[in-house]
């Protein structure tokens, strides 16, 4: 029998990764929120009265700041995505292709000082299409990311970059990996992507993953995909927030 080939030391430097941040970014996401309710209510400046004889629906709204005119706290993102893969390492050789809709709601207003200043938002995607392409085949399925916990950075007027922990889940017609495995998959990882504003509450993203793919011994064998790269583009509207 041939001898298994040790495993390298960035696949098991991911997968330490992508074990341990969904469940420190989830205590972050709490501690979070109890800041929240502990800071004082902000004092809200109204605007300027227009001019003696202008028309207040004449007044441009518009300051430029398309940020944070979208991503205010309770302001509801809804979007739609398309995305493609390949796995790393020894998940070479296996594609991935998806595309469905993205729903979202922003939970805390702004805090921390500087670049790292930013809200948490906690968004979900519905993947109707999700088709793995192993060696032998293309299989057809769907999937939903139920976590995804972000955290988005608003220091920019144009553009907010965001970090973000999500765990999802793959349903597909055959087993993946093929064989004695399963046809039920979790897909843990890590996110890094930027809503680009095209106007305000109006934004195109474009993100790129790090993610785990594992039946959990779900199946009698659970070789997996251990790191596979996934790059998604979508479109999003803004709605509400304060």
């Amino acid at each position: 029998m041939e001898a298994q080939r040790p495993r390298p030391y960035f696949s098991k430097l991911i997968l330490k990764i992508l074990r341990w941040l969904p469940v420190r970014l989830s205590l972050a996401a709490l501690l979070s929120l109890v800041a929240v309710h502990a800071l004082p209510a902000q004092t809200v400046t109204s605007a300027p009265a227009p001019p003696p004889g202008t028309n207040a629906d004449s007044v441009p709204a518009d300051n430029g700041d398309w940020v944070h005119q979208s991503l205010g706290q309770h302001a509801i993102q809804l979007g739609l995505l398309a995305g493609a893969g390949t796995g790393l390492g020894h998940s070479g050789g296996n594609q991935f292709g998806y595309a469905g809709g993205r729903g979202g709601i922003i939970l805390s207003p702004e805090f921390l000082p500087g670049f790292l200043r930013g809200n948490f938002e906690w968004a979900a995607d519905v993947l109707p299409m999700y088709v793995v392409f192993p060696p032998s085949g293309a299989v057809w399925g769907g999937s939903i990311r139920p976590v995804i916990w972000q955290w988005n950075f608003t220091s920019a007027k144009k553009f907010a970059p965001y970090v973000a922990a999500v765990g999802g889940i793959v349903f597909t017609t055959s087993n993946v990996p093929p064989g004695d495995t399963s046809q039920v998959n979790f897909t843990p990882g890590i996110a890094f992507g930027s809503n680009v504003f095209v106007k305000p509450h109006r934004a195109v993203f474009f993100e790129s993953s790090i993610a785990h793919l594992s039946n959990a011994s779900l199946g009698n064998r659970n070789p997996g995909y251990n790191v596979n790269f996934l790059f998604t583009v979508g479109y999003s509207w803004f709605k509400g927030g304060h």
